[in-house]
């Protein structure tokens, strides 16, 4: 059963989505839901189905206090690194929220301090906190709707399934047709860059 971290003051949820992809943005999410929030669905969006975290998000998007979401690209990630560019994400995310949390707990293990607002940093907080949950769900509907946008402009990787993790198939794709501008140049696109025998 998720929950609260606390009941009484405002807690902001935040989690990211495709930070092990090769290809596309790492996107984060923030959410406030209200204090007397239920969903019986909500879980981690690892554990809920496409069509699960589709139906969650106009719930979320609806009955949240406030929300927001935000892309890092992949030019940024190979300037910054990928842990850094995750916790840019989530800092944007918060930053679009109408309002200033009081508290912002975080999925992992790694974050840093944002406008010097207390945070928690919870090991898979995701599958234990009702905001985390709902941030993950957000970020990952939001990600895969931006990859699936992606791949109209190239079909080859077969983004709109693949979502640009390392697939394979991805892999397969980037060995014959090469890279693109949205994949992320800093990370081992093939396992020793010149063959797929792995």
């Amino acid at each position: 059963m998720l929950k609260s971290f606390y009941s009484d003051i405002d807690e902001v949820g935040t989690d990211e989505a495709g930070r092990g992809c090769l290809a596309g943005p790492v996107t984060a999410a923030a959410i406030l839901l209200p204090e007397d929030f239920e969903n019986d669905i909500l879980n981690d969006s690892k554990q809920l189905s496409h069509s699960k975290r589709n139906s969650l998000l106009p719930i979320l998007e609806k009955d949240c206090i406030c929300c927001g979401v935000a892309h890092v690209y992949p030019e940024k990630i190979d300037e910054i690194n990928i842990l850094n560019a995750s916790i840019l994400a989530m800092h944007k995310a918060i930053e679009s929220l109408d309002i200033t949390p009081k508290f912002i707990i975080v999925d992992g293990n790694r974050f840093k301090s944002y406008k010097n607002i207390p945070h928690k940093s919870i090991v898979k907080g995701d599958s234990k906190y009702m905001s985390i949950a709902a941030a993950s769900v957000l970020a990952k509907t939001y990600r895969d709707a931006y990859m699936e946008k992606l791949h109209e402009e190239f079909p080859m990787y077969n983004w709109k399934k693949n979502k640009g993790y390392p697939t394979r198939e991805h892999r397969e794709a980037i060995l014959k047709y090469g890279t693109t501008k949205y994949h992320r140049k800093s990370f081992r696109l093939l396992p020793d860059q010149l063959t797929l025998e792995f």
